[in-house]
């Protein structure tokens, strides 16, 4: 008990001194960053440093994204309760529970198998029923349930994949690190050109300068 209260205590600190510091205002984001438990989805060696500022490595060379990024990336895509989100980068799945919270159904996918298997095991464990997952190439996102009202890419490609522009639906939010040793995070909105029928349009902002995994894969 005790040690849920210090993990409880230690969260609300990251919230107030890494999150609300750097400018994050979203009420539903900051209380979503309080109640999701990041020391559930690290390894228990790095359990004493789940809400410390900065990432954390996990299974298979990949990280857990530091709290900052992560309420930052769920904020820039301005969720609803009924968003239907696609997820590029399942990784431990706890950027996943924390759009879960916010939205009304995740497609997340992960291209890795160990990854794969141990996200969704957590997730269930964690009674997250809206969160759909699956194994595969994240350039080519998830068809099948496309369009998405909002698109998060955990994971770095050079360029951003037209494959998931397209699952975007119109007037839809997608938020990416794009990059090789130099990376942005964009956020890339999608609307509508003129009247009836007009081609989509894209408007791309680059936000602030980041460090992820490479995206791996490749679209053909």
């Amino acid at each position: 008990m005790l040690f849920a209260r210090n993990h409880s205590t230690l969260r609300q600190k990251m919230v107030q001194n890494q999150i609300e510091a750097r400018g994050i205002r979203n009420p539903q984001v900051l209380a979503v960053m309080r109640k999701v438990e990041r020391h559930l989805f690290v390894k228990p060696q790095y359990r004493n440093a789940a809400y410390k500022d900065g990432p954390l490595p996990i299974d298979c060379d990949q990280t857990i994204s530091q709290p900052y990024i992560v309420a930052l990336m769920t904020d820039l895509l301005e969720l609803t309760p009924t968003s239907k989100v696609l997820e590029i980068g399942t990784g431990c799945g706890y950027q996943t529970a924390v759009l879960a919270e916010l939205a009304r159904e995740v497609y997340s996918i992960e291209i890795i198998p160990l990854l794969a298997k141990s996200a969704k095991s957590r997730l269930e464990e964690l009674n997250y029923q809206n969160v759909h997952l699956k194994k595969g190439n994240g350039h080519y996102g998830w068809q099948e349930y496309a369009p998405y009202d909002a698109v998060l890419v955990a994971a770095a490609p050079k360029d951003v994949p037209k494959q998931l522009i397209d699952q975007l639906a119109a007037g839809g939010r997608m938020v990416i690190p794009v990059g090789g040793s130099e990376q942005n995070l964009l956020l890339v909105r999608k609307g509508l050109q003129g009247a009836e029928n007009a081609i989509p349009a894209l408007e791309t902002t680059e936000v602030i300068p980041v460090r992820f995994v490479p995206m791996t894969g490749r679209a053909k």
